[in-house]
């Protein structure tokens, strides 16, 4: 694992991105969806408290059965800053999933990957770091643009940037319901992030690995600061 390395300002942060960006990997398929291990990281935060709670479920990626699940709680160490919110929230996450008994597999994020300002969201920040292959499911398209997809379920359009680059996919992951917006992070591919995020989305429009994550870490800062 590439060492945490906390900045102490939001120059320094971004030094950091641009350092880590260079070190992302696009070329890789990453593991067929529906084999494997798939793990599901949320975070929730008592900003009054500046406490931030982290969870990491790993689900079996054919049956969605819950593997190993752990959480991990902390201080929220820098501000408020749009597009450099996993500073905020990458030692939490690293510790929730260091707290895991069983291998990842394929890490899905409840943000961005390549779908940032700077092309290093949250996905890509901690594929970087830890080495697996990681993708973001996101529930807005951010700063992003995007035709709607058709209404069925698996209809997608492309994420794009001003620049026309493809950055994600606005996918629908139920009829007529919202689409999320899938990003690769780090050694996955589109296809196969989009691929994921079907197969983990077989009632709801949100993954169940963000869905059992997020309910983890609220009930996990429930109890840190009760």
């Amino acid at each position: 694992m590439t060492e945490i390395r906390t900045p102490r300002d939001e120059a320094e942060a971004r030094a950091v991105q641009d350092e880590l960006r260079g070190r992302v990997v696009l070329d890789e398929a990453g593991p067929p969806a529906g084999t494997g291990l798939v793990t599901g990281v949320d975070v929730a935060y008592d900003d009054a408290r500046d406490v931030v709670a982290a969870a990491a479920v790993v689900l079996d990626a054919a049956t969605l059965a819950v593997v190993d699940e752990a959480t991990a709680v902390g201080r929220v160490t820098f501000p408020y800053v749009p597009g450099l919110l996993a500073f905020r929230e990458i030692p939490t996450v690293l510790a929730a999933l260091d707290a895991l008994t069983s291998d990842p597999g394929v890490v899905v994020c409840d943000g961005y990957g390549l779908a940032h300002p700077r092309r290093f969201g949250l996905a890509a920040h901690l594929g970087v770091l830890t080495g697996l292959p990681v993708f973001g499911v996101a529930k807005s398209p951010f700063t992003f643009s995007y035709e709607q997809p058709g209404t069925r379920r698996g209809d997608s359009s492309p994420l794009l940037a001003d620049d026309g680059e493809e950055v994600g996919r606005a996918l629908r992951t139920q009829p007529d319901v919202k689409p999320v917006f899938v990003s690769v992070g780090h050694r996955v591919d589109l296809a196969t992030a989009c691929a994921h995020t079907l197969r983990l989305t077989p009632a709801y429009r949100l993954p169940e690995s963000t869905r059992r994550a997020d309910a983890l870490c609220r009930r996990a800062l429930r109890e840190a600061t009760a």
